[in-house]
């Protein structure tokens, strides 16, 4: 005979033991009946739904029929009222092997056969001695990139050479499938190229050096000087050795800052995924002056350079095999000219051009025998758009050479021109250049005034998206960037103050809001301040009319004054906590920026910003309470949160049903856009214990290795990480995040685990601003030093170094070098602008543990590793002696 389980019947009871009294409450049951109310004690009292205990140890004793306790979906839930501390359950859930059990709020739940109180059932849990993953994270060394990477993903992705504001860029790769290089995909941003030779069908450009496919791949990829959008590779087969090198110049000048005109935004606007330009729109921008003008009739191609250097190192001749550029599923073949090594149209324009050892290269294919210790040189020149046959001739005149000289200097004086970060790790130190460059390659607009289009991969500008972007631009001090990529928004806005630019979000106002007031931060410039005023009104007010539609008795606790919307992809119109969260940080900024040129203004909007603030946290208090709660690690539960008002929880736990699967995960919705943002947006503080549940419910449900699932740079656990001083979390989700997620060769990001939307220029721009947040982070009047840093950084003989990196204090610059082999460790600190901080402090990590047994320039704290100097006065000298 089968024992008879909670599960397997339709009327079960469950205890409810608290840790004190007094404790008073309500009983609901969702998807079931609430049968009975019972105390075994007179010192409770229990009416219909109600109960109540004003001393001892309370226990109810509830029971419910009709209970739906089955896998699935819309099965029972029971409702405890009690205030703050107010939880929900799946009934399913109780056991007496592990009872529900949330020692914050001094309750747990367990069987009714099972008559242990409620300390007995807390020594029950503890005594199995298990723990979170985020408490194993705790005890455990520090994460670090190898350790990360010897068991992330290894992803690769093309790479796109591009000169930055022009739109006409190159994907260039070697296709994983063949083993071999490779191919050339000339792009107008998202649009690929058509002519009318490819019957107007988007084309690559193949081309093949060495032997072929083998049984095994030796190639390996990196970025000229560890950073620049100039890719190198090598290539062994046997005793011969490919050196490639490839990267975009002009036609008939090399790049330099001077000649760099740019793609004006009206027409690289409509070539980006996601436009919300209508099909009539599109067809028209096709058929105009404009396009003609930008797409098909430039005076000046932008020009693929590839050379590829193969040399044999062996003692024996060897040979060594070259393939020109060709396009498969011609209607017409192309074909070769031989005397000037074309690769031409049936139309007889010109699509490549190609060198060997200077001269034309001699036939489409060759076999070059190489004597030991010498090499042969084969170039390949690829026009954005085929040219004729005679700028073809004068094409294959380019000096690669100096080409390549003049391109290494303008990436190079690109990065001169800002802030300079060194950090004693060279997989980190030389993305965060190589980051800011690949950021700088898809922001397109005209040089050297107007708007630009802070493009997120290959999608146009959006304003969630882009906003990273921006706030990096900031913090390296390229605020003219910043602010050119601030007025595309605004040059876009509607005139109800609605401001759209991608694929149906509604989100996006809020963030451009908040990237202007950011900016303000930065910058203190009133009078570019006033120039965006009214259209920052403007959207303000918009923003609030929308809040004001939703301040309906029925949304009381449930979304009243929040805004719904659409914040990605899912056709999701909910009263999500990102969009609410967001726009109340955005107002809020604005609030603040008006504060310098018009005070009316900004009391109106802090006060709105206020009110606001207030709904968002009963509402999300109220989604709390209905939410059934989740077990974690170390036998603990979790009180859990959905990622909008309509729903009782994580709507990955299915308690009301849905399909939400979604983007390669179960919890896309409840992580990505989910409640997290709230913390970010200042709506909930870091050290607050709602905070704290929130954290840990992500934690449990919708991360591995800490890092987040699916599109893991929308998660803001990062910042919760960092801002409470949770050094090893964060650096756990830093390493795994960043080695799963992008292209370790060449530190380009994908969108996805999953091989899906590459140069992903959001993800990569989450990731500098994770980095920054390592690095500098204000924290009211306190400027925060090496919040996170690794503590192998401090090593002996290791230097940190920020020059005038941009904070809302000014420029600020700081060195820390360690000496720890002699037992000491100096940080050097000036912030000479007028607005410095009141306070700095500064984490110094001795990279084996050890305290500090003394202090000069400041005050220590041994347990956060921090020294404080208050009082500051714009510089600062601090060493620590171990």
């Amino acid at each position: 005979m089968k024992k008879k389980t909670a599960q397997s019947g339709k009327r079960i009871t469950v205890v409810l033991v608290w840790a004190h009294a007094p404790v008073c409450g309500t009983i609901g049951v969702i998807n079931g009946k609430l049968q009975r109310l019972a105390v075994p004690s007179s010192r409770g009292k229990v009416h219909s739904d109600t109960f109540s205990f004003d001393e001892g140890a309370p226990r109810l004793v509830v029971t419910v029929s009709d209970a739906q306790v089955a896998a699935g979906s819309r099965q029972t839930r029971v409702e405890v009222r009690t205030g703050k501390t107010s939880f929900t359950f799946f009934l399913r859930d109780v056991t007496a092997a592990a009872p529900i059990f949330i020692p914050e709020y001094g309750v747990a739940v367990t069987t009714e056969r099972d008559p242990r109180d409620y300390p007995s059932v807390v020594t029950g849990i503890r005594a199995k001695g298990a723990r979170s993953e985020l408490q194993r994270i705790e005890t455990a060394p520090e994460e670090t990139y190898e350790a990360a990477s010897s068991v992330t993903r290894n992803l690769m992705c093309p790479t796109w050479l591009g000169l930055g504001r022009d739109m006409r860029f190159f994907e260039f790769g070697y296709r994983r499938e063949l083993g071999y290089w490779g191919y050339v995909q000339p792009r107008y941003h998202s649009y690929l190229q058509r002519v009318p030779e490819t019957d107007d069908k988007p084309y690559a450009i193949d081309f093949a050096i060495g032997p072929g496919s083998s049984c095994e791949i030796s190639i390996t990829r990196w970025l000229e000087d560890g950073v620049l959008p100039i890719l190198k590779s090598k290539e062994v087969e046997g005793d011969v050795e490919y050196a490639l090198t490839a990267f975009t110049s002009f036609e008939t000048r090399p790049l330099t800052n001077r000649n760099l005109r740019g793609s004006p935004w009206q027409a690289a606007y409509p070539n980006t995924n996601g436009c919300q330009y209508s099909r009539e729109e599109l067809d028209a921008f096709y058929k105009s002056e404009l396009a003609r003008k930008e797409m098909r009739e430039r005076e000046d191609e932008t020009v693929c350079c590839v050379r590829i250097f193969a040399v044999n190192n062996g003692r024996v001749p060897r040979y060594a095999w070259f393939k020109a550029a060709s396009i498969r599923g011609l209607s017409k073949p192309a074909t070769y000219d031989k005397q000037t090594g074309s690769a031409v149209f049936a139309s007889g324009r010109v699509f490549g051009v190609h060198r060997l050892n200077g001269r034309p290269m001699p036939d489409p294919e060759v076999a070059v025998l190489l004597q030991p210790g010498k090499s042969a040189v084969f170039e390949m020149l690829i026009p954005h758009q085929p040219i004729s046959a005679a700028r073809a001739k004068q094409l294959a005149k380019l000096d690669f050479d100096q080409h390549l000289k003049a391109s290494r200097k303008f990436w190079h004086d690109k990065l001169a021109a800002g802030a300079e970060i060194q950090i004693p790790e060279q997989a980190i130190d030389e993305r965060i250049r190589a980051g800011l460059l690949h950021l700088d390659i898809n922001t397109l607009g005209q040089e050297p005034r107007g708007s630009l289009m802070a493009c997120v991969g290959a999608y146009s500008p959006i304003g969630s998206e882009s906003a990273p972007m921006i706030l990096f631009f900031d913090s390296m001090g390229w605020h003219e960037v910043a602010e050119r990529c601030i007025q595309f928004f605004l040059d876009r806005q509607r005139e109800d103050g609605f401001i759209q630019n991608f694929g149906g979000y509604q989100l996006e106002t809020g963030p451009v809001l908040y990237c202007i007031g950011e900016h303000f931060r930065y910058t203190q410039d009133k009078d570019w301040l006033g120039h965006v005023k009214a259209k920052a009104l403007k959207a303000c007010d918009y923003l609030l009319a929308w809040r004001n539609r939703n301040k309906r008795k029925e949304l009381r606790g449930r979304g009243y004054g929040l805004l719904d919307g659409k914040v990605a992809d899912p056709d999701d119109f909910f009263h999500s906590f990102m969009l609410n969260a967001l726009s109340y940080l955005s107002i809020a900024r604005v609030a603040e920026a008006l504060a310098a040129i018009d005070a009316k203004q900004s009391r109106r909007l802090a006060n709105e910003a206020s009110a606001l603030k207030r709904d968002i946290r009963k509402a999300y208090a109220e989604a709390v309470a209905r939410s059934p709660v989740i077990p974690a690690g170390d036998g603990t539960w979790v009180p859990a949160a959905p990622p909008w008002t309509e729903y009782p929880g994580p709507v990955s736990l299915y308690a009301d049903g849905g399909e939400w699967f979604t983007h390669g995960a179960f919890g896309a919705r409840d992580s990505l856009i989910g409640a997290l943002w709230l913390v970010f947006s200042e709506v909930l503080a870091p050290d607050e214990l709602q905070t704290d549940f929130l954290l840990r419910m992500h934690h449990e449900l919708f991360t591995h290795r800490n890092a987040g699932l699916s599109q893991p740079y929308y998660c803001r656990h990062d910042f919760i990480h960092v801002r409470r001083g949770e050094v090893k979390p964060f650096l756990k989700t830093y390493y795994n995040q960043m080695t799963a997620l992008q292209d370790r060769e060449t530190y380009t990001f994908w969108e996805h685990y999953f091989y899906a939307s590459q140069h992903k220029t959001h993800e990569e721009a989450w990731f500098l601003m994770q980095t920054r947040w390592m690095l500098w982070l204000e924290e009211g009047r306190t400027l925060s030093l090496l919040k996170a840093i690794p503590r192998r950084w401090l090593k002996d003989g290791k230097r940190i170094a920020l020059k005038n990196v941009r904070t809302y204090f000014g420029p600020v610059s700081v060195t820390v070098e360690s000496h720890v082999g002699s037992g000491f460790v100096t940080a050097a600190i000036e912030c000479t602008g007028k607005r410095r901080p009141d306070a700095v402090t500064i984490r110094l990590p001795h990279p084996d543990g050890k305290k500090a047994v003394s202090v000069t320039g400041g005050t220590y704290d041994a347990d956060t590793e921090t020294v404080s100097v208050k009082g500051f006065a714009g510089k600062a000298a601090v060493t620590l002696r171990f």
